[in-house]
């Protein structure tokens, strides 16, 4: 209202009424323009809406990309991670004297260097495995001090992210075992920043030119490892298909391959349930026979195993006598840790799309007294019945854990 009054003192109501015509106007095409912009328009839409869905564009991409080899595969799950962690250096002290007009001894006014930051590991519950952990950490280093009595400022904290049940470990003994979310536990410590010559004054020396360095960070080589890799662990001999059953259960892209060859590392997939349930399935790299004697890098492979809370036998029903595979990976687990067999576990025969893995299917369960789920992991025949009998192990650990007032692992 006031800009309306202070313009109709300086304009006059001819121009007050051309001005609201310019206002109202709009320009107006011929219909060769509007033809011309209205098929811009179409082909603009065009461009925009897509026939397919968004999930059906998402597999058309993921078809086009190549295969990658298990050499060439960098994302994989860690379980232990060595790490050689080193606190930041002190700041050194300064030797320096006060200096004023007038004033001939000012005395000393060296300050003291800040100390070193610590190197600190800290318990995440977003973080899911260790791979993120690099090899070597070192804390930042403090300032040196100033003149005029001014300390040096202390190095910052380096924080490590690591999972929620992370065992620390130092020369075979566990240090410090972090079960929730945001514990920590200090690795390193920073050293303690030097003295300024500030600090040596006395009544017996008025002038002292003392001033000492920072001290060095502690240095110490950890063992990280996770006392839960996942719920369920695949445990089998190579080329049992393990790799292709947990591509079909979980979104996990391992590699495979039409040729027989062996997973070199872990690979964790997440099974989903409509209750929201996750359960995670870890693909363990297969063993053979002699493992516990570190054949085949065996003793590696079979901490994996360790990490897992149930495991599913994986069986080839396409080979003759597929009970010995399952009696030879039980002895394995046997001879590395006593009692690591009989965790809960369900036997599972694969393969079954093959016409001489029905004919094994009979005699295996003639031998094994537990239950044997026969499914292919290539055609997808009889998953349900895995998926369904992986809840119930899922639920049994989950109750036994709450009855020991533990909290169970939640991914």
């Amino acid at each position: 209202m006031g800009v309306d009054m202070l313009g109709s003192k300086f304009l006059s109501s001819r121009t007050w009424a051309l001005l609201d015509g310019l206002r109202q106007w709009r320009p107006v095409y011929s219909p060769l323009i509007q033809i011309c912009l209205l098929q811009q328009q179409v082909k603009s839409c065009q461009r925009i809406l897509s026939t397919s869905c968004a999930k059906c564009v998402k597999n058309q991409r993921l078809k086009q990309k190549r295969a990658i080899s298990e050499k060439k595969l960098t994302r994989y799950f860690v379980d232990h991670r060595k790490v050689c962690v080193i606190g930041g250096h002190g700041g050194q002290g300064i030797n320096s004297f006060h200096s004023e007009p007038r004033k001939e001894f000012g005395g000393p006014d060296g300050g003291n260097g800040g100390d070193g930051g610590h190197v600190i590991l800290k318990a995440d519950q977003q973080i899911k495995s260790l791979a993120s952990v690099l090899p070597f950490y070192r804390g930042f280093d403090g300032e040196r001090g100033r003149s005029k009595d001014c300390y040096g400022a202390n190095g910052g904290y380096m924080y490590i992210k690591v999972p929620v049940g992370t065992l620390v470990k130092e020369d075979g003994k566990t240090v410090a075992d972090l079960a929730q979310h945001g514990e920590e536990y200090v690795a390193a410590y920073g050293g303690t920043g030097g003295k300024g010559n500030r600090f040596f004054l006395s009544n017996e020396n008025r002038a002292p030119m003392t001033a000492t360095l920072g001290e060095s960070g502690q240095e110490r080589v950890l063992h990280l490892e996770l006392k839960t890799m996942a719920h369920a662990g695949l445990v089998g001999f190579p080329n049992a298909g393990k790799s292709s059953l947990l591509r079909a259960i979980s979104n996990a892209k391992p590699a495979v391959a039409p040729y027989p060859f062996t997973t070199l590392n872990p690979h964790v997939g997440i099974v989903h349930y409509q209750d929201y349930e996750q359960v995670a399935v870890a693909d363990v790299p297969g063993i053979i026979r002699g493992a516990h004697l570190n054949r085949g890098l065996g003793l590696a492979f079979l901490r994996h195993i360790e990490h897992c809370r149930f495991l599913l036998f994986v069986v080839d029903l396409s080979v003759s006598e597929p009970w010995i595979q399952l009696q030879d990976l039980k002895y394995e687990l046997e001879q590395y840790e006593e009692g690591l067999s009989k965790r809960p576990h369900a036997v599972i025969g694969n393969k079954i799309d093959l016409p001489q893995s029905k004919a094994n299917l009979l005699f295996l369960k003639e031998r094994v007294e537990q239950r044997v789920i026969p499914l292919s992991a290539l055609t997808g025949d009889n998953l349900e019945e895995l998926l369904l009998h992986l809840r119930d192990l899922y639920d049994a650990y989950v109750n036994t854990e709450q009855s020991r007032r533990q909290n169970p692992v939640k991914w």
